[in-house]
């Protein structure tokens, strides 16, 4: 019962791949789509976290980007756009 329910709540319509947050501020990857990006970049993020151990410079001249791609691509996929949310009363 509680998987459907959770299903329910974060469908999205055919080409989002993001669902907003039940509450709070942020979205939820909805599809096999939006948890690929997430997994990818977490692991393209970790691999730039080793490549630049020691060198926080090219940590962050990497990274900015990456982050910065991925928050545009998931504001581009979500499915209602983002605000703040509250469970039920939105």
């Amino acid at each position: 019962m509680k998987l459907a329910r959770f299903r329910d709540w974060y469908r999205v319509r055919p080409g989002y791949w993001f669902a907003q947050k039940r509450y709070g501020w942020g979205v939820v990857p909805a599809t096999w789509q939006g948890w690929l990006l997430t997994l990818g970049m977490l692991l393209v993020a970790g691999g730039i976290a080793r490549l630049a151990e020691h060198r926080s410079a090219l940590y962050h001249l990497l990274f900015i980007p990456l982050f910065g791609g991925f928050l545009w691509a998931c504001w581009l996929k979500t499915d209602g756009g983002w605000r703040w949310r509250w469970g039920e009363k939105d």
